[in-house]
């Protein structure tokens, strides 16, 4: 944008586009799990694929930028906020419909995936339980690979429906041409994942549920609450960042408001009311002591904005 009267004047149209369909000025720290961070500038929940070729248009005819969002667990936005677009999916993405007989499941993208996981495990469908602990979207999930607990997402995506922002067009694309890789594929920021097809491996309801014990158990013992975004940095070859981190005697270094957790290294911490800067400025701290002192170079997990 070349002045904030230009900015002003594309965000005035934009609303005028949208209505009632667009919010000014919403705090998304309170979306995120950090609980820090400023507003964006416009805010859209889409409850209907007309909601979403109304964006499009909008980004189109304004050029704003847009920010798709999942449920926030892996989102850390600047204090200064966003000055574009947020679209989030509404409640009418989280369907969730099991073919029990054929092993599939077809879910909304923005379906949480604790209760995907509770759902298949209720239904006798194995291979999703590591997702119990993850606080994130279907949607989202897709987009990084996400995984833990020896699974991910590309253990069971069949295929998934995208709807292009940049094209205003819908797309189905099956396993092979998402290109997953270790917490990445090849869906583009402007593409939204509007939901994905399963496919699980039949199990004993019994031994799903022990699982799901296990692996929630684990993460309350293993992993700190309170408000942080999960892992911080992508695993390196060879050795857990984590573990990294934790061997330079990082754990509880501190920046301000945010903090390296002391239960687990590679979780970053904010106090109530803190700033997103400060965790920004811990997490490229922290990435500039491993590089130096350990000769490895720390790829961010969790995506900024703003920064």
């Amino acid at each position: 944008m070349s002045s904030t009267n230009e900015l002003n004047q594309r965000l005035n149209e934009a609303q005028q586009i949208l209505g009632a369909l667009g919010e000014t000025d919403v705090d998304l720290g309170g979306i995120t799990t950090y609980r820090v961070g400023g507003k964006t500038a416009l805010f859209v929940k889409a409850s209907s694929e007309r909601d979403l070729q109304k964006i499009a248009e909008v980004r189109r005819r304004t050029g704003l930028p847009v920010l798709v969002i999942g449920k926030g667990s892996n989102l850390l936005v600047a204090d200064q906020g966003f000055p574009g677009i947020t679209v989030a999916l509404g409640k009418e993405f989280e369907s969730m419909e099991i073919d029990t007989g054929g092993g599939r499941i077809h879910v909304g993208g923005n379906a949480a995936l604790p209760v995907v996981a509770r759902k298949t495990v209720a239904e006798g469908l194995a291979g999703f339980e590591w997702a119990v602990g993850v606080p994130g979207s279907i949607g989202g999930a897709v987009r990084m690979n996400a995984g833990g607990h020896g699974g991910d997402m590309a253990a069971s995506v069949e295929s998934v429906r995208i709807f292009d922002l940049e094209k205003s067009a819908y797309e189905i694309r099956v396993l092979s041409e998402l290109a997953f890789g270790y917490r990445q594929s090849r869906i583009q920021p402007s593409e939204i994942v509007l939901g994905a097809t399963l496919k699980l491996a039949f199990g004993e309801r019994s031994a799903g549920e022990e699982l799901l014990t296990e692996i929630v158990q684990w993460r309350r013992e293993n992993q700190p609450g309170g408000q942080n975004a999960g892992s911080v940095f992508v695993n390196p070859d060879g050795e857990s960042a984590g573990s990294l981190i934790e061997k330079l005697g990082l754990k509880g270094l501190r920046v301000g408001s945010a903090s390296v957790s002391n239960k687990h290294a590679n979780f970053f911490q904010v106090d109530p009311g803190g700033s997103a800067n400060d965790v920004n400025e811990l997490m490229n701290k922290v990435a500039h002591r491993v590089y130096v002192e350990a000769g490895v170079s720390l790829k961010t997990e969790i995506q900024r904005v703003g920064f």
